[in-house]
């Protein structure tokens, strides 16, 4: 599989309210849930017309002595009154805002910030009280062109002020994140024959080495002292990613780079075994003591795509529809019950994170191509999916 390019996630997750919401329907018969988490919610609603209670808090509470469990949404979604919106604020404790904290959005001209859609996104989470990701500080994919001009020093120094600047402005607001965004290298395919451990992005090639990641988390650390800095990632269940995105690491601490901890973007298959996730978590963990392990990125895609697919939009598999089929749901349960598992045992992961709130939240549903997918928690209606009640009911049946 050919992975889609971050730019072209967010020009399809832009498109993502265009998406027609359908209820994914199905129905349950099991007694209301008890978390695996170990703490039972209080004294129960009555049961919902699916014979599943989501009570109050219900996702957050399940997980609260393992770690915090967050979503992504947008200030658009915010301003609307969206059903995620609310969603989010019953179940979740971290918001992590999909665009609005990205440099392309926040300064597009040299100099000029724009910081309003993500303090309106920022102050509701606040408000509600949820705590914030900044997602996040340098990404190539969402940089402006003249962040790479000039010499090296002017590129350093451009950099610095601009993350700076950006989390003196989020001072006491957000104090978790992603300082660099997927900078290890996608050479994966190839195996041993591949390229890595850095990517070969705009920034790399401005700067003529990697140097910009240790730039970026020096500034982060001048700026905000308290805040925790990650390295964020996509496939890392792949040993080959997970090898580069070690080594990457490893040369930062050998170099006195303040890093606190790694974040693992999970975009799995229905066919992805949850312990080659499990396996990216320990690797940090057995090598770097001390260091944090985040799910920054949790979703589980209905579909196995030919890398023609994601090249040249030819021999995608078909649209499901607009229902999802029963034994895909079961198995996506069956995945999502397997990795929290695994994820409760291992204290260094302290926060998990699921990219959206609803199934037509999904960038999925327009990449490769434009099909119904069905990789959350919640279904388009907003009713739980059996993956939720799968993490959160031990009992519940798959």
């Amino acid at each position: 599989m050919v992975d889609i390019t971050a730019r072209q996630r967010l020009k399809l997750l832009a498109g993502a309210a265009a998406l027609m919401s359908s209820a994914c329907g199905g129905s349950s018969t099991s007694a209301p849930p008890t978390p695996i988490g170990v703490i039972p919610p209080t004294t129960p609603p009555p049961t919902s017309p699916t014979g599943f209670t989501l009570s109050e808090g219900l996702l957050r509470d399940s997980f609260r002595n393992n770690f915090s469990v967050g979503t992504a949404i947008t200030a658009n979604q915010i301003n609307a009154g969206d059903l995620s919106a609310t969603l989010a604020q019953s179940q979740f404790n971290v918001i992590t805002p999909e665009y609005e904290l990205k440099p392309d959005q926040i300064a597009p001209t040299e100099g000029e910030y724009n910081f309003g859609p993500a303090d309106r996104i920022v102050d509701w989470a606040l408000s509600n009280n949820m705590t914030v990701r900044g997602h996040a500080l340098v990404w190539h994919e969402a940089t402006p062109a003249y962040f790479y001009e000039g010499t090296n020093a002017q590129i350093r120094t451009r950099l610095e002020n601009y993350i700076t600047a950006v989390m003196e402005h989020f001072a006491g607001r957000i104090t978790v994140w992603d300082v660099v965004n997927e900078v290890t290298s996608v050479d994966i395919y190839r195996g041993n024959d591949g390229v890595g451990p850095d990517r070969d992005t705009e920034w790399f090639n401005a700067v003529g080495n990697a140097d910009y990641i240790d730039w970026a988390f020096n500034a982060a650390r001048a700026a905000a002292p308290g805040a925790q800095l990650f390295l964020s990632d996509y496939e890392t269940e792949n040993p080959f990613k997970m090898n580069w995105t070690m080594e990457i690491v490893r040369r930062l601490l050998e170099r006195g780079v303040p890093i606190d901890g790694v974040g693992h973007q999970f975009h799995l298959q229905l066919n992805t075994p949850a312990s080659g996730a499990l396996a990216a978590i320990d690797a940090v963990s057995n090598e770097f003591a001390g260091l944090i392990n985040h799910v920054t990125e949790l979703d589980v895609s209905f579909y196995q795509d030919p890398g023609t697919c994601w090249q040249s939009g030819t021999n995608c598999s078909p649209d499901l529809g607009p229902m999802a089929p029963p034994e895909m749901l079961a198995t996506q349960a069956s995945l999502l019950r397997e990795l929290f598992l695994g994820l409760v045992t291992r204290p260094s992961v302290e926060s998990v994170n699921v990219w959206g709130v609803r199934d037509n939240d999904s960038w999925l549903n327009f990449a490769p191509t434009q099909r119904t997918n069905f990789p959350l928690l919640f279904d388009r209606a907003g009713d739980a999916k059996p993956a939720l009640r799968a993490i959160t009911d031990q009992n519940y049946v798959i």
